[in-house]
């Protein structure tokens, strides 16, 4: 069997920038959340700025962490009768109207059937379909009771906030950049990256789009994107897999069927303008528009449930970047993916 994970070491990141300019940033690289994760800052403070942003993450991971013991998510997972808090429930609220709004498409209660494929313990597998069907009796965020700070579960039913905790760490660093007053600097917590500001020169931050036939080569790229004040999320196939008997088998589940999602997608990248939530936003769609794929997710995007923009590389080797990047993206050179601005 043949497995392929996120790594510090590789830095194997779905996005990466380019920090060209006049000036050098003071950087800051840590593993949280279970991905690799640089900060950059521009400025006099920016050593206090990276330390708050390092403590603050940092935080999130203890509070959301599904492998934390003491996290408020392993309370609720254990059925624990707890207060986990305003912050909690308001993220759970979140991926409650992400669920909705997406038809089922994006769900934080996938959590065991994630463990039985070994995802979240790197004892990969195919679990057979009567235990898939046991578990997603217990899947659906109707099994969440919410009140302003108290959360309960349906007996059986777990959460993993995974696919929506960096995109709300990286809101809430935002949230910090702007109290403190930076003009300008990144953020790249694994997939997820703020482009805050402009490069020193007043030109916009290359973030790169990591080719998806070539995880493992950094400077493999399907494009670049030239984003400010900006959140660009990735989610794609090619992130976490496993093989057995010839056949791959990737990280991002559909509910519907507990199995990871045939879409015709392997890769889902949503930008938005800088706004809070926003990242929380990126985060959550870039899932749930892979599992929907390329009809539905151009579908979501042109009904202005949200203010978003898309590129989409697909198995048949296309790549549709919505209108609003038309003037905002170059593909690579010597890229041999076929590009089309949709509308």
């Amino acid at each position: 069997m043949k497995y392929r994970a996120r790594s510090f070491a590789a830095l194997s990141l779905a996005l990466m920038l380019s920090a060209c300019g006049s000036s050098q940033p003071e950087t800051l690289s840590i593993l949280a959340m279970d991905t690799a994760m640089t900060f950059s800052v521009y400025g006099d403070d920016a050593d206090t700025v990276l330390s708050d942003a390092s403590l603050e993450v940092r935080r999130l991971d203890a509070l959301l962490s599904r492998t934390n013991p003491e996290s408020a998510v392993t309370h609720l997972n254990a059925g624990d009768q707890i207060q986990v808090g305003e912050e909690v429930c308001g993220l759970i609220a979140a991926a409650q109207e992400y669920s909705a709004a997406t038809g089922g498409a994006f769900d934080i209660t996938l959590a065991p059937v994630s463990t039985a494929w070994g995802f979240t313990t790197d004892s990969y597998q195919v679990p057979s379909q009567e235990e898939l069907d046991a578990l997603l009796a217990h899947v659906g965020m109707e099994h969440i009771h919410l009140t302003e700070d108290t959360a309960t579960l349906d007996p059986g039913t777990q959460i993993d906030l995974g696919a929506i905790a960096k995109g709300y760490a990286s809101d809430q660093l935002g949230a910090l950049f702007q109290r403190s007053g930076v003009e300008r600097g990144w953020v790249s917590l694994g997939g997820n990256v703020l482009a805050w500001g402009s490069r020193p020169d007043g030109d916009p931050w290359e973030v790169g789009i990591q080719d998806p036939a070539h995880p493992d080569e950094s400077s493999a790229l399907v494009c670049s994107l030239f984003l400010q004040d900006a959140f660009a999320v990735t989610s794609g196939s090619y992130q976490r897999y496993f093989e057995q008997d010839g056949k791959r088998y990737h990280h991002i589940l559909d509910p519907k069927t507990g199995a990871p999602a045939e879409s015709g997608l392997v890769s889902v990248t949503v930008v938005a303008d800088y706004a809070p939530g926003n990242g929380t936003m990126c985060d959550a769609l870039s899932t749930a528009l892979f599992v929907m794929g390329e009809e539905d997710a151009l579908s979501f995007w042109r009904s202005g449930t949200y203010d978003f923009e898309l590129v989409l590389v697909t198995e048949d080797g296309r790549v549709l970047v919505t209108e609003g990047l038309a003037d905002r993206y170059a593909p690579a050179e010597g890229s041999t993916y076929v590009f089309e601005t949709v509308s």
